[in-house]
């Protein structure tokens, strides 16, 4: 989170921007970010809000510029300027689609989180994240060194955004139900299976304190489970991330974050692995073309085929 020099923050002059501008000051603050504001709009509406904001901001010391695009879709639109600007986080409200939307269209915030090569902070509460609760969600059972890595990515950024909101961490993590017939015997018990989560986690505990009251090892699946936590701890921001099991070709972002999208309680704040970032940002250079191309052909994965893993 220290790292981020450049964020992105989508605005839009017909809805309230007060969620969104809260939390990307806040993050300027605490890393002293430029920031740069997105208006995704095909015509020229936006200039006078966009010169409006940006006089605020910078009377308010901070460093901004501004820019009104559309690239077909505004995923594409978001994702072309998060590349051409060099920005390490996007900043997004969130506004649920219906369930009717969602049957016809693959929602455009799904598509974001799926494509965008960087960190996406989805924006859905008002409340303040001082004093909060962060929530780092991982999957402890998946332990290769590219969980591993991604792991470590997601509480190191919610301890980062704790320490300098001066909220608490929590750590959580879904577990398989047990199974009499599995192999192995630790998998034919709740209680073994949570000691076996527990002693994963243990790593990742130390080094970001997190204390044994404040790791979460729960049944079930992580859909449902995550945004039950969240709701029960009044987090303020949920941390989750993905890893694509279909190799590169496949890269997507798990329907986790797909599916809680709608159902938290909290801001979203949502992470890749290296290696898909890396084949995102080859998706979205322009000798590849697959941003200019407005056709849903030209991305991986159409509404009709994804069959996003977490």
């Amino acid at each position: 989170m220290h790292t981020i020099r450049n964020t992105l923050v989508v605005v839009d002059s017909k809805q309230s921007n007060d969620l969104t501008l809260n939390r990307a000051k806040m993050i300027a603050s605490a890393t002293q970010s430029h920031l740069h504001l997105l208006a995704c709009d095909k015509g020229q509406q936006h200039s006078s809000y966009l010169n409006d904001m940006q006089g605020i901001l910078a009377e308010e010391g901070y460093s901004v510029s501004t820019q009104q695009a559309w690239h077909g879709s505004s995923h594409k639109t978001i994702i072309t300027a998060q590349q051409a600007e060099g920005c390490g986080l996007v900043i997004k409200q969130h506004l649920p689609d219906t369930p009717l939307m969602k049957a016809l269209l693959t929602p455009e915030d799904w598509k974001l989180l799926r494509y965008c090569p960087s960190p996406v902070l989805i924006v859905k509460s008002p409340k303040p994240w001082v004093g909060g609760t962060i929530l780092a969600a991982i999957d402890a059972g998946s332990s290769d060194m590219e969980h591993r890595v991604l792991h470590s990515g997601i509480v190191s950024h919610g301890y980062d955004i704790a320490t300098l909101a001066g909220g608490t961490l929590h750590m959580l993590s879904a577990h398989p139900y047990p199974m009499l017939s599995a192999a192995d015997s630790i998998f034919q018990l709740k209680e073994s299976i949570q000691g076996l989560y527990r002693e994963l986690c243990k790593t990742l505990q130390v080094e970001f304190d997190v204390s044994d009251d404040r790791l979460h090892i729960e049944e079930g699946p992580a859909d449902m489970l995550i945004p039950h936590i969240a709701h029960k701890l009044e987090a303020v921001l949920t941390v989750i991330g993905s890893v694509a099991r279909t190799g590169l070709s496949g890269a997507l972002i798990g329907n986790t974050a797909e599916m809680i999208l709608d159902t938290l309680d909290s801001d979203v704040l949502v992470l890749k692995p290296d290696d898909v970032i890396n084949h995102l940002e080859e998706l979205a250079s322009p000798s590849h073309g697959a941003l200019a191309d407005t056709a849903t052909s030209s991305w991986p994965y159409s509404h009709n085929n994804h069959r996003p893993h977490t």
